[in-house]
């Protein structure tokens, strides 16, 4: 058994009662709803760790990418997400005998936007810093130093997983370096680190872009990620309407409403099981119809990106068999089963954009990307 120390106050064996003080066995049984119990959010068993081993590279350097990603997917907030093909960031890892052993370094930042200008080199406050050190502490590496260079596909605050495409690819690209001596639930826990850092605790855009396909996260603690497999001869696409506007993850998540009514709740949970099984019969219609029925998150969103609510309406009134918005946004996302038709949809989509939030806005239809983070090139020793 594993065990951790939790440096919070209050732990899931000490209740904390709202009302200050300590009610009478008569008032527990009959005001349970003034009690309520905090899980330390710290708590994660520990991944496998191969500390002691201190690897040796096997590679000189190689390239890693990792895709972009559509988490929520309607009313799976927080526990649904997917990869998308053709989008998303590549990382360099390279052994640098300038670097001291058992460390990471950052010795570039490219691409597109102002992920140059914005993002920083400190890899303690660099998504795909973070993922690296993680990995490194994981496979326990202290004989030599490594250097990341990043080359970002995705623009920031776009609602495809920026951060976690760079967390994915950088804990993808550490861990081939030395071997893949890792699992992917580890990397998954290592791009975790990362999230929490820069957007929230919260693995529905890293797992897919590490696993790739549909990914549920049925537990957190411990966390417990199952792909769910979209079948291989159905079609599937995807199209994204990205406008010109900025929504940070955590201001978007700050406008989420603190509690829900049970209708909604149990409507989302329908719609959410409605939307699994729809993946697992590789029913399209159906999956779109579930992804734009979120009766919780999107609607409080919503208004907090110009034009949205009637980039859904054209998106639907195209023909799109369901539309919302991807992750915390701006990009919205349509589902259709046809490339020709998913142009004419995001071509009316970037319309309403620009017609109702004078925004400008660009389309594109992807499918699935099926595989996840993966290595594109390497020199050997």
């Amino acid at each position: 058994m594993h065990a951790k120390i939790c440096n919070q106050s209050t732990c899931l064996n000490h209740p904390t009662y709202l009302n200050h003080s300590r009610p009478s066995p008569a008032a527990l049984h009959h005001r349970r709803h003034t009690i309520t119990l905090i899980r330390c959010s710290s708590y994660q068993p520990p991944p496998k760790t191969l500390a002691s081993s201190n690897p040796q590279p096997v590679l000189e350097s190689l390239k890693a990418f990792a895709p972009a990603t559509v988490a929520n997917l309607g009313p799976g907030f927080d526990f649904l997400g997917c990869a998308v093909d053709g989008l998303g960031d590549t990382v360099t890892v390279r052994v640098d005998p300038t670097v001291s052993p058992g460390t990471v370094s950052i010795s570039s930042i490219d691409g597109i936007g102002s992920a140059s200008k914005k993002l920083s080199c400190n890899p303690l406050w660099n998504c795909a810093g973070i993922a690296a050190i993680a990995v490194m502490r994981m496979i326990g590496v202290r004989s030599v130093g490594i250097s990341l260079s990043l080359d970002k596909g995705l623009p920031l605050g776009s609602g495809l997983g920026s951060s976690a495409a760079s967390a994915a690819a950088a804990a993808a690209g550490v861990n081939a370096l030395f071997g893949m001596p890792l699992s992917e639930r580890d990397l998954v826990l290592a791009g975790l680190e990362s999230e929490a850092k820069v957007s929230g605790h919260h693995a529905d855009n890293i797992a897919p872009a590490i696993m790739g396909g549909f990914v549920l996260i049925r537990s957190y603690h411990p966390l417990d990620v199952m792909p769910l497999r979209f079948p291989a001869d159905r079609d599937l696409f995807f199209v994204l309407v990205s406008p010109e506007f900025e929504a940070p993850t955590k201001k978007m998540r700050a406008a989420l409403p603190k509690q829900v009514g049970m209708k909604d709740h149990v409507a989302n949970c329908s719609q959410a099981g409605t939307l699994v099984a729809a993946v697992l019969q590789g029913d399209a219609r159906m999956l779109g119809a579930a992804l734009s029925s979120d009766g919780i998150v999107e609607p409080v969103r919503m208004p907090l990106i110009p034009g949205m609510s009637a980039v859904k309406k054209a998106a639907l009134e195209a023909g799109a068999f369901g539309c919302t918005i991807s992750g915390a946004g701006p990009t919205a996302v349509a589902v259709t089963d046809d490339e020709k038709r998913g142009r004419e949809i995001g071509e009316r989509m970037v319309e309403a954009f620009w017609k109702e939030g004078k925004l400008k806005a660009l389309a594109s239809v992807r499918s699935l990307d099926r595989v996840g983070a993966r290595v594109i090139g390497g020199n050997s020793s």
